[in-house]
């Protein structure tokens, strides 16, 4: 089996090279990138044997085409803004392709995937990704859903809390700020809201949870929840629904002033030398400031609410995890929930465990059990909680 890694030189792209290296069926690895500065990190703990490192510019496809047909499948976890590229190749080499990104409007790409006899796995991390394979598993275990709501975030353990932000960067900065700054649609009392982003840290639409062993967390609205229960087949019946980011508390009041003033706009600000605005200058001045050191821990937190209907009564099933850093190889929690479960599922698709062609979902395309039990292997557990509330 052979694999190509693509930004694997990145926090998550180092963590799937890891994985891969330690699998016998895996013969070779194509760790693909701009730079390797960050390769050090790694290298130590895997069979560098297995691992050839190759210089790439993403956005020409006839570097990627080349690249592509020396493998079985492709990790893609470069930025959004190469994907044109990115599945162009795979549509041309035939190499079927595994993603993190959120997919929309993906008809024609579905279309031209089956055509070229390949799967386009998008949506396959973290969140999204396990999250949305435990929402396919409650799907078939209810016999109606009336409640899903998801949270999930990455943050520093209380020790590694040392700024005023309780904050640091298990990925990339600039990606957490778009996150600051993104619309989202929630369904309450079955009714359909939509949050703009400049009021996604608004208290209305701000809650927080208790989470076992860390204790209160605050909730932002994440991107469009809506979307996720019409794939699911379920939007005729789900009366609440929301996605959300998970920080220690404090988080919204820090960035509801300050996207109010203007501190996240992509405008450049008038009388500075350059095309600089206040996103590029939050990047470039805070980022540095929110670097883990070697010694603290990132951790990452989920829960998956589900109410509903099964066998005449109603049932709510409460699922969690939480992933901590390895402080031996440095590898983030964060980059585990991403890059192990890009990794297992490139290898069912390489495999043939995984048979579908076209774009396929995590919900309805990751045979539940196998992924599950990959992810229990490398060292992540999810807990499942079971409460009847009322007989029918």
């Amino acid at each position: 089996m052979k694999i190509l890694v693509l930004g694997g030189c990145g926090v998550q792209g180092r963590t799937a090279v890891y994985d891969l290296a330690s699998d016998p069926l895996v013969s070779h690895i194509i760790c693909a990138d701009v730079d390797f500065d960050e390769w050090v990190k790694i290298e130590p703990y895997i069979d560098r044997h297995k691992v050839t490192c190759k210089k790439v510019d993403a956005r020409n496809k006839e570097s990627l085409v080349d690249l592509y047909q020396q493998v079985d499948v492709v990790i893609d976890l470069l930025p959004k803004a190469f994907k044109e590229a990115v599945n162009r190749a795979a549509l041309e080499t035939r190499v079927s392709l595994v993603n993190t990104n959120y997919v929309n409007g993906h008809t024609e790409l579905d279309s031209l995937a089956k055509e070229a006899g390949i799967a386009i796995m998008p949506e396959c991390g973290l969140d999204p990704g396990i999250d949305l394979v435990i929402y396919g598993d409650a799907r078939r275990r209810f016999d109606e859903l009336h409640v899903i709501n998801s949270y999930c975030g990455g943050f520093p353990e209380k020790a590694a809390c040392t700024n005023p932000l309780n904050y640091k960067l298990s990925w990339i900065w600039r990606g957490v700020l778009s996150s600051t700054v993104r619309d989202g649609r929630i369904v309450r009392d079955k009714r359909i809201i939509d949050i703009p982003a400049r009021h996604q840290h608004d208290p209305a639409y701000v809650h927080t949870i208790d989470f076992p062993g860390l204790g209160e967390l605050e909730a932002v609205p994440n991107g469009d929840a809506v979307h996720f229960i019409h794939l699911l087949g379920v939007a005729d019946t789900v009366n609440e629904t929301g996605r959300y980011s998970l920080r220690w508390p404090g988080w919204s009041a820090f960035w509801n002033p300050l996207k109010e003033l203007g501190f996240l706009s992509n405008e450049p600000v008038k009388g500075l030398n350059g095309d600089i605005s206040p996103m590029d200058f939050m990047d470039k001045h805070l980022g540095p400031q929110l670097v883990y050191r070697d010694d603290e821990k990132d951790l990452t937190a989920m829960v998956n609410l589900f109410e509903g209907i099964k066998d005449q009564k109603r049932i709510r099933l409460t699922s969690t995890l939480l992933i901590e850093r390895d402080l031996d190889t440095g590898i983030m929690a964060m980059s585990k929930g991403v890059g192990y479960t890009a990794a297992i599922v490139a290898r069912m698709i390489a495999a043939g465990e995984i048979d579908a062609k076209g774009v396929l979902s995590p919900m309805t395309d990751i045979p539940f059990e196998p992924f599950m039990d990959g992810l229990k292997k490398r060292g992540i557990h999810i807990r499942e909680e079971t409460r009847v509330l009322e007989q029918e």
